[in-house]
């Protein structure tokens, strides 16, 4: 049967290098495993907030802070997102994972794609729903002229756009509903009523505070991603699914864009849905890569 995040313990492991990882476990320890990566301003908790998930115990879920969120330790100096495949192999092998599938959703699409490009003796097969990729005037198309200039101002003008995001961080922690009016302003109708389905009240803002709770550096560095992109799409040999919705306002074509890139890559594009169809759909997407019926 399904688990709440509420009745989950969080768990740590500690890297080679020092730092920490925090991560949540779901699931049947037996099960085909699945490293779970979470989107930007969110934390390990966010899976858990999606009505029915895990959806059932056929398949073992690890969801871990990525570094710099919630409680995982942030880089050390000289090390980045383009390294994160060592913490992922440190992980696994604390975790006794020999082969495993990765799904990210939204910021965490570049963290997944690094370990299909340097793991694909591990890396079964990698799913993303709403992919953040490389900002260009082919991938950007549909993305809302806010956080376009956003995209842009992490890349030439990074102090400022850090300053933003820790601002996002207060605001979370002293006026979620304010936070919460702003954000669901910028969904369309039908992802209004999608977000609503989060559950329960207090576990979204528990996510949203463990997203910020070392400020907003690592949102920050995951929105320069976009102007300054570091995997070779063309590289990668892993089998990658990637989903995008057609009025996704957050992250337009970068889906197609990657698509089109990415050797073993299957696009599918779902009609007239954003960024938040993935509530509805995780189940879906999870068991294309499983191949359970969860």
């Amino acid at each position: 049967m399904p688990h709440s995040t509420e009745d989950k313990e969080t768990k740590f492991f500690k890297l080679t290098d020092g730092r920490r990882i925090s991560y949540l476990e779901y699931g049947d320890s037996k099960g085909k495993p699945v490293i779970l990566l979470h989107g930007i301003h969110h934390s390990r908790l966010m899976f858990g907030l999606i009505p029915g998930f895990p959806f059932s115990d056929k398949a073992r879920f690890i969801v871990p802070d990525r570094p710099g969120y919630g409680m995982s330790d942030t880089y050390k100096h000289g090390f980045a997102v383009i390294d994160y495949y060592k913490d992922i192999r440190e992980l696994a092998d604390y975790l006794a994972l020999d082969k495993f599938s990765i799904f990210a959703f939204s910021g965490a699409a570049a963290y997944s794609l690094v370990c299909a490009w340097r793991m694909p003796d591990r890396v079964l097969n990698v799913g993303i729903y709403a992919g953040l990729g490389p900002l260009n005037e082919v991938s950007n198309r549909g993305i809302i002229p806010p956080l376009k200039l956003l995209y842009w101002v992490s890349d030439i003008m990074p102090t400022v756009a850090s300053g933003i995001m820790d601002s996002v961080g207060i605001l979370i922690r002293k006026n979620f509903s304010l936070y919460n009016k702003l954000l669901r302003s910028r969904l369309t109708e039908t992802e209004q009523v999608l977000h609503s389905k989060l559950s329960p009240p207090e576990g979204i803002v528990s996510d949203r505070l463990e997203g910020f709770r070392q400020g907003g550096r690592a949102s920050t560095y995951d929105i320069s991603l976009a102007r300054n992109w570091p995997v070779p799409l063309e590289e990668i040999s892993t089998e990658v699914h990637i989903w995008q919705g057609s009025d996704d306002r957050y992250t337009g074509s970068m889906g197609e864009y990657m698509a089109e890139l990415i050797p073993n890559s299957h696009l599918n594009i779902v009609d007239g849905e954003g960024h938040y169809w993935i509530i509805d759909n995780l189940k879906e997407m999870l068991e294309s890569l499983v191949e359970v019926r969860l």
